[in-house]
C-alpha cells in the first residue's frame, strides 16, 4: 500500500533513539507498531480528547483486535520520521486506523490497526457512540475539535473554575486563596470546549492601565498540552483585546512556559520574579 503525506491531516514527529535498532543498524522491527501506537496517543490529543476520562465517560474502550506492518523502506538511528495517522472507516463497534511513517516525502512503513468499542468489564463489543463517531469523522473532514466561547465570570466561570482548581490548586498546589480573586467576576473570559462540551483550556482578561491588557489565568488540562489549545485561547483574548482597543498585552508567564509565550511573539520585560512559589517573568506583546 503506497500512501502519501497528503493523504493524512495528523503527523507525530519523533527522532530514532539507539536503543530502537537492531544488529542491523536499522528499527527493529516490532518498533514500527510502538511508533503507531505512540501516534495514536497523540491523535487523541488532537481530537482535544482526554483518552481516559472519555473513554470513562462513554462508558467503553478500545480493544486492537488487529495489527498490521507493511515495510518499504528502513529507518535509522538519528533519523526524524514523521508518524501519519487517520481513521479511514468506522463499523458498528470497530474503527480502523491507517497509519504511514514518513522520512522527509520518503514512505518507509505502512500499517493498519483495527480497533472494537466495548465494555471494559466484559470485553463484549459495544456501538461506537455518536458523539466518537462525529468527531472521528469531523477531524478527518478538517473540522475544528474545539469552540472558543469569550464571555463574563457567570457564563463560563463554573467550566473555567473547574479546569483551574484542577490545574493550579491539585497540580501546582498553589493555595486555593490566591488562585481565586476578585477580579475574575469583572474579567474577560475565554474556554474552549470539546466535542463533549468539557473545558479543556481557559484565560482571562484584565485592564492593566491605559491602553494594556494583561492576560492570566492561562490553563489546558495536563493531558491535552502540546497541541493548540493554549494559544487559541490566548489568541481569542488577544482578539478582544484589540479589539476593544487596547494597544499591548501583558502577561505574568510561569517560566516553565516562557517558551510557549515567546513562540507567539511575546517579550521578555525585566527581571524574573516569584508568585505563589512559582518563578514568573513579565511578558508583554503589542497589538497594533
Amino acid at each position: 500500500m503506497t500512501l502519501k503525506r497528503s493523504d493524512f491531516r495528523f503527523f507525530h514527529r519523533l527522532r530514532v533513539r539507539w536503543a530502537e535498532v537492531d544488529m542491523q543498524k536499522i528499527v527493529f522491527n516490532a518498533h514500527y507498531l510502538m511508533y503507531f501506537d505512540t501516534a495514536i496517543a497523540d491523535y487523541w490529543r488532537a481530537l482535544a480528547l482526554p483518552y481516559q476520562p472519555t473513554m470513562d465517560a462513554l462508558e467503553g474502550d478500545l480493544y486492537v483486535v488487529k495489527a498490521t506492518v507493511e515495510f518499504h523502506a528502513s529507518a535509522r538511528v538519528d533519523d526524524q520520521v514523521e508518524v501519519a495517522m487517520k481513521c479511514s472507516r468506522i463499523g458498528t463497534s470497530s474503527m480502523v486506523f491507517t497509519g504511514a511513517i514518513f522520512r522527509g516525502e520518503e514512505h518507509l512503513i505502512s500499517g493498519e490497526i483495527v480497533y472494537v468499542f466495548a465494555d471494559p468489564s466484559t470485553q463484549t463489543s459495544r456501538p461506537v457512540p455518536p458523539v466518537l463517531r462525529e468527531t472521528l469523522l469531523g477531524y478527518e473532514a478538517g473540522e475544528p475539535m474545539v469552540r472558543i466561547e469569550v464571555g463574563d465570570w457567570a457564563t463560563l466561570g463554573k467550566d473555567a473554575q473547574r479546569l483551574r482548581a484542577a490545574v493550579f490548586v491539585e497540580e501546582q498546589r498553589i493555595p486555593k486563596e490566591l488562585e481565586s480573586d476578585a477580579a475574575d467576576q469583572t474579567a474577560m473570559h475565554a474556554v474552549a470546549f470539546n466535542r463533549l462540551g468539557w473545558c479543556v483550556a481557559t484565560g482571562r482578561m484584565v485592564p492593566a492601565g491605559p491602553g494594556v491588557a494583561k492576560v492570566g489565568r492561562m490553563a489546558v488540562d495536563r493531558v491535552l498540552r502540546g497541541g493548540q489549545l493554549g494559544r487559541q485561547v490566548l489568541e481569542a483574548l488577544a482578539d478582544a483585546a484589540k479589539a476593544r482597543g487596547e494597544r499591548e498585552v501583558v502577561l505574568h508567564a510561569q517560566r516553565s512556559a516562557e517558551g510557549f509565550y515567546d513562540r507567539l511573539g511575546f517579550m521578555r520585560q525585566g527581571e524574573p520574579y516569584e508568585e505563589a512559589g512559582i518563578p514568573h517573568i513579565t511578558m508583554s506583546r503589542s497589538l497594533r
